[in-house]
């Protein structure tokens, strides 16, 4: 079964000067502000649409892998995901860095990095950025 999720952005003047809010609109977990010296220079409490990008990444990433991994027969115990999404102003998304800390009791380091490596590949949000060029995983099992 499909789903479909819905996120709305209201917009208001130029790119450099503007402001605008993202509303998570499937949830209503809440509406973010979002403009362009969030997403170029601080943050200053502002999102950006990398962020939000990080956070699809991350999240998805992770549950990619404990599936993954639960289909291999093992159980989770912790796995911590970071995704650090680099923007070029002028080039867009150059990069996105995945950091993953995991406890699986009885995984071997062998086994855990081929997992690993299959959760980069095949997570929905991971093909979903295959136009990024460089998409790197630092995963360690702790």
């Amino acid at each position: 079964m499909a789903t479909t999720r819905t996120a709305t952005t209201h917009w208001e003047g130029n790119l450099l000067e503007g402001k605008g809010q993202v509303a998570l609109t499937s949830s209503n977990v809440g509406t973010y502000d979002v403009n362009w010296p969030a997403r170029a220079e601080q943050p200053n409490g502002v999102t950006s649409p990398e962020e939000l990008i990080a956070a699809a990444h991350s999240s998805c990433y992770s549950m990619a892998f404990s599936h993954g991994l639960a289909g291999k027969g093992y159980t989770v115990a912790a796995l911590d995901t970071k995704a650090d999404v680099t923007f070029q102003p002028g080039e867009g998304i150059t990069g996105i860095v995945l950091t993953v800390r995991a406890s699986v009791p009885g995984l071997s380091e062998e086994d855990f990095q081929a997992a690993a490596a299959d959760a980069k590949a095949n997570c929905p949000v991971s093909q979903a950025l295959a136009g990024v060029k460089n998409i790197t995983l630092d995963a360690q099992l702790v």
